[in-house]
């Protein structure tokens, strides 16, 4: 669901109740594991940039929570550990829980290197 909000607080704020919370723990995560990343709305979305180049955004959609891993060398390393779950091109669903550990391993890898962006 593109939203129209100008920053991600607004964004977060525009969100019923039940996706708040576990938006706002992915916001958490992002800001605390992507040293160097700008945070900016983006494709009615928070993405989070690094030298000018979009390399993780997440969404609240209307039957699951989406997290786009836009750096494609992050999504061959972790291609193992992804198998199990609902996966598109370049975005992750989870329609439950969020894996909170996976989703930390694969925003420090994405921190860690500089490889391609793709979708």
């Amino acid at each position: 669901m593109r939203s129209a909000a100008t920053d991600v607080p607004a964004y977060l704020a525009g969100l019923p109740a039940e996706r708040r919370a576990p938006l706002t723990l992915l916001r958490e995560l992002c800001l605390a594991e992507l040293p160097g990343h700008t945070e900016v709305m983006g494709y009615g979305m928070p993405v989070y940039r690094r030298d000018g180049v979009d390399e993780i955004a997440f969404a609240a959609q209307k039957r699951y929570i989406s997290v786009y891993l836009l750096r494609s060398d992050v999504r061959t390393a972790f291609a193992a550990r992804l198998a199990g779950y609902d996966m598109g091109k370049g975005c992750l669903r989870f329609r439950k829980e969020i894996d909170v550990d996976l989703v930390r391993d694969l925003l420090r890898a994405t921190a860690a290197g500089d490889g391609p962006v793709s979708c």
